[in-house]
């Protein structure tokens, strides 16, 4: 048994197509892991190149601690059962079993053994004389399961094993695959392009499109949660309802109105506590998603009321799925209009074509994306918040607290958008909030809080312990007592807008070094052969302008086997934290543009080449050049012409 990981895998044809981009994911031992997506959007691909299949262009893939890049596939101790079966239709089922344990030259004894197990687990037993075109297309798919469950593999490799079979067959052979996974107690990585296999089958799952992973979570969290608008309409049958929406916050409601069409809501603000503050102003489109299960043709069910005109009803028996628009008065066939619903409801309901009907909704479940990304704009552990703030001499009023700015961050008397980065905020500090309880999201820990009326969310390490006190004289409108805490910001990643423009802006967590690689040859003694022998090995430098530092063997190592010869002739970008960067005796000269002075912390704003560069300095620090050292531990390496992660 293994786990498996795959570091920033890339898998790029020589006429420069990208089939997969920077594939990031650990797989736990005995793990379930389904990939699903459209035709075409790389997950075929993924299995392909863990199965050795396919070559790997970049990133590095571990199973079980050993790295198999460039292990041959019947060394990885893997195997892989394919969506045709690829049985020998000249051998009988006990041979098709054997074959593979026969040519690792396995004892008869041992051999019998394990296909004899097999055939028990799967329910073959009687079949084991027969050949396969004698057998029917579930029991053939058993017997190609069957020569994979002998090789007794750390991972089972599985590319839509149920796509021939008939429907009652591919819902037979779910349960049958789900059971053996919990009989054999391994690794199972699972492809498929059919949602409902995804859904029923994985412990967690991975939606791609076009080559880029979508998102990794949970069946529950996927449908429940979607990082976007495509996981949200790819996962759940019938397809999520979409509409072009606006959203205006007025007091503690916000006004949700569907474009086109008289279905306009007040939504409480804390159904929509974690959408981001720009989208409120009653401007900006987005695109409002909610499913068939929450609209009801009972008014009486969901506190939300809207009309729409019926285009025609399925009776599906168990359900009834009825399919109206909520633009009353539109002439659009209702599936090729933008404000078409479909609604779930109880079997046997009918209405007329065109009959106008009310329906109610449930808006706790309502789903948000920015009109042009398609992303999210509520997640469940948001990047920043937008508020309301106050400037006057020097001293930033924000969420009921008066915070003294640093000099880098001086700027006139007056009222700002604040944005602040959920990264920034922690607990400790001067601003006073009401602790709301904490959560988990993802296995993180992520606390609640209220701070003047505004609601944040905040990342907790695992073992951090909140203080919190709770005021038995105060009282809320329920006279419940409220459970204080403080919290802080850090003001350097804040950015202060006015009219939509940045004023002061956020010191940047990251650097970026473009450069060159250049390999160069150095005299060492070495021992050959138990003699101590003068030979020349090759370095790697990294070159920016006219100067270069050498690359750490470990890292110069892992490009080589990601970027090959390439990395000689393409630049090389470095991305690492602000902090990653130093004032060294030897390295890069780097010319000084300004100082950014947070009162406690001091970094150097440089020009390094075409680049900018933020690094701390000391206190006392008044230059024109530094020499900029580089830490390599924890840095990205991205090849930028082709723009691939190496390291």
């Amino acid at each position: 048994m293994a786990d498996v990981k795959l570091n920033h895998i890339y898998k790029v044809y020589p006429n420069g197509l990208k089939a997969v981009n920077d594939f990031s994911m650990e797989i736990e031992d005995k793990e379930f892991i389904v990939f699903v997506g459209p035709s075409g959007c790389g997950k075929s691909t993924t299995l392909r190149m863990i199965a050795g299949l396919e070559d790997i262009t970049a990133g590095e893939l571990v199973i079980g601690g050993t790295v198999m890049n460039y292990v041959e596939p019947k060394d990885r101790d893997i195997a892989m059962v394919f969506q045709n079966y690829a049985l020998y239709p000249h051998m009988t089922v006990y041979e098709n079993m054997a074959f593979g344990l026969r040519l690792r030259r396995m004892s008869k004894e041992e051999i019998d053994t394990r296909v004899k197990e097999a055939a028990e687990i799967l329910g073959i037993t009687d079949y084991l004389k027969k050949k396969p075109k004698e057998m029917s297309g579930g029991q053939r798919q058993r017997v190609a399961l069957g020569r994979a469950i002998v090789r007794e593999p750390k991972v089972f490799l599985l590319d839509e094993p149920l796509s021939n079979l008939d429907a009652k067959l591919r819902t037979a052979m779910r349960a049958e695959i789900s059971k053996l996974h919990k009989k054999l107690k391994t690794t199972f990585i699972y492809v498929t392009h059919d949602q409902v296999e995804a859904m029923t089958m994985g412990t967690r799952i991975v939606v791609m499109k076009d080559g880029y992973v979508q998102q990794i979570d949970t069946p529950g969290n996927l449908y429940n949660h979607p990082c976007n608008k495509f996981v949200a309409g790819f996962i759940g049958t019938p397809q999520m309802n979409f509409f072009n929406a606006k959203l205006k916050r007025e007091d503690k409601i916000i006004k949700v109105s569907f474009e086109n069409t008289d279905a306009e809501f007040n939504v409480p603000q804390r159904y929509l506590a974690k959408v981001d503050e720009n989208y409120l102003d009653g401007e900006k489109q987005v695109i409002a998603g909610i499913r068939s299960e929450h609209i009801s043709v009972d008014t009486e069910m969901f506190s939300f009321k809207a009309k729409c005109r019926v285009s025609y009803v399925e009776d599906l028996g168990v359900e009834s799925q009825i399919y109206a628009d909520f633009a009353i008065n539109s002439e659009d066939a209702v599936l090729e209009s933008p404000t078409k619903v479909i609604i779930k409801s109880p079997a046997g309901i009918t209405y007329e074509t065109d009959e106008v009907i009310e329906v109610s909704l449930d808006l706790k479940y309502l789903h948000l994306f920015d009109a042009e990304t398609e992303n999210t704009i509520a997640p469940r552990i948001p990047e920043n918040y937008s508020v309301k703030g106050e400037v006057k001499s020097n001293v930033l009023s924000i969420l009921g607290a008066k915070l003294p700015l640093p000099p880098t961050m001086s700027t006139e008397d007056g009222e700002y958008e604040v944005r602040i980065p959920v990264t920034a905020i922690s607990f400790g500090g001067d601003i006073k909030a009401e602790f709301s309880g904490e959560d988990k999201v993802n296995e993180k820990r992520i606390a609640e809080v209220v701070a003047d009326g505004k609601i944040l969310f905040i990342p907790i390490a695992d073992e951090e312990k909140i203080e919190v006190k709770t005021n038995t004289k105060s009282k809320t409108s329920n006279d419940k007592s409220i459970t204080f805490c403080s919290i802080s910001i850090d003001l350097k990643y804040l950015t202060l807008l006015r009219n939509g423009e940045a004023v002061c802006a956020a010191m940047p967590v990251q650097n970026s070094i473009s450069g060159k690689v250049i390999k160069t040859k150095v005299v060492v003694q070495k021992e050959v052969k138990g003699k101590l022998k003068t030979v020349k090995e090759p370095r790697y430098r990294f070159t920016v302008g006219e100067e270069s530092v050498e690359i750490p063997e470990e890292i110069s190592s892992k490009m080589l086997k990601s970027g090959g010869k390439n990395i000689f002739r393409d630049i090389i970008e470095l991305r690492l934290a602000v902090n990653c960067c130093y004032v060294a005796e030897e390295g890069f000269t780097a010319t000084v543009v300004k100082i950014a002075d947070y009162g406690n912390e001091k970094f150097a704003e440089c020009s390094l080449n075409e680049d900018t560069v933020f690094v701390p300095v000391a206190e006392d620090f008044d230059g024109n050049e530094i020499k900029l050292g580089i830490n390599w531990d924890g840095m990205s390496v991205y090849d930028k012409d082709f723009d691939i992660r190496l390291v």
